[in-house]
């Protein structure tokens, strides 16, 4: 454990959501459509808790434009707007003291050019909050892992056993290193997603944690779907697991959006890359049938708070979705 700090759970207090405005040249056809999914994200979250927004210079006059006054617009050189990724992993003790730790980053395997300012990220998102930096070797991403806040992490080999992120890291030593920069005692492994191009398979579109000893899993029941085989080798690692306090994990489900061609638009469809913010969850609609079921879902799983559908097809084609591009500040004492 670093120092007794800890990464606490997704459903504990914030203080803030930390975000970035989309700006990497080409990797969407139509940024203005992405703007406005970034802001009606940024807006919804930002009825329940305060965002803050990095930009770099030359998009801070669209973004606020787009920004409601409840969103704090932060000027910084950035490459890339998946905070999740790039920005650091909060971090808490027992005093009530707030930290971070940092991974190295290397565009999700070295997928794209350039990535040194996001590589940055995280130790200027410290330094904005004021807080002291726990940094590692360690290539991940923020995406990669869930955490129950009890000493347990969910992550996928896919991921971080991938040679384009630690070649010379046993599985052993990337646990040892998750524990410490996490405060956890426990990794669960799952096989993850192979033929995930974008992230190699991150857990936040397969599965999470969404209150202790209880995990949200997504599998498609549709049996000609090209994600049901993933989905069910997730399942089978999962099934009999227990966490870090010896309880066997219970298992919810919740159906992913449709891979296959005739109806796939492209990018993420995954509905457990939601966010949990104050008092809300904020999921991420495609268009698809799928969404109203999704909120049913959520809604069952968490009946004391409000569930807000945000559409998000556009920043979807960009492979991520509401999850991807948020990153809690948890409140201190």
């Amino acid at each position: 454990m670093t120092e007794g700090f800890y990464m606490p759970a997704e459903w504990a207090p914030h203080s803030c959501c930390w975000m970035a405005w989309p700006c990497r040249p080409g990797l969407w056809a139509d940024e203005e459509a992405v703007a406005r999914d970034y802001a009606g994200v940024a807006n919804t979250i930002a009825r329940f808790e305060r965002v803050r927004m990095l930009a770099p210079s030359h998009k801070i006059t669209d973004a606020r434009k787009l920004l409601g006054e409840n969103v704090d617009v932060i000027e910084l050189p950035i490459d890339d707007s998946w905070t999740r990724d790039s920005g650091p992993n909060f971090l808490v003790n027992r005093e009530g003291d707030l930290a971070g730790s940092t991974w190295s980053f290397n565009a999700w395997g070295g997928k794209y050019h350039p990535y040194d300012q996001d590589a940055k990220m995280g130790s200027r998102i410290l330094e904005l909050a004021g807080v002291r930096e726990f940094p590692s070797r360690l290539v991940a991403e923020g995406g990669g892992v869930t955490v129950d806040g009890e000493g347990t992490v969910i992550t996928t080999e896919s991921c971080l056993l991938n040679a384009n992120r630690n070649p010379n890291w046993s599985r052993d030593e990337v646990e040892t290193e998750l524990c410490r920069t996490l405060g956890a005692e426990k990794v669960i492994w799952l096989p993850g997603d192979p033929e995930d191009t974008e992230t190699d398979g991150h857990v936040d579109g397969i599965a999470v944690f969404i209150e202790p000893g209880r995990v949200l899993l997504e599998v498609n029941p549709d049996k000609s779907d090209p994600y049901y085989p993933t989905g069910k080798l997730n399942l089978a690692a999962l099934r009999g697991q227990t966490d870090a306090r010896g309880r066997k994990l219970e298992i919810e489900f919740i159906q992913s959006g449709p891979y296959y061609t005739e109806a796939w638009t492209g990018g993420c469809a995954s509905y457990v890359n939601a966010y949990l913010a104050n008092g809300s969850v904020i999921v991420p609609g495609y268009g698809y049938d799928q969404d109203t079921r999704a909120v049913e879902t959520f809604q069952r799983l968490f009946p004391e708070r409000d569930v807000v559908q945000v559409p998000i097809a556009n920043i979807a084609l960009g492979g991520g979705g509401v999850h991807c591009i948020t990153q809690q500040q948890p409140a201190t004492r």
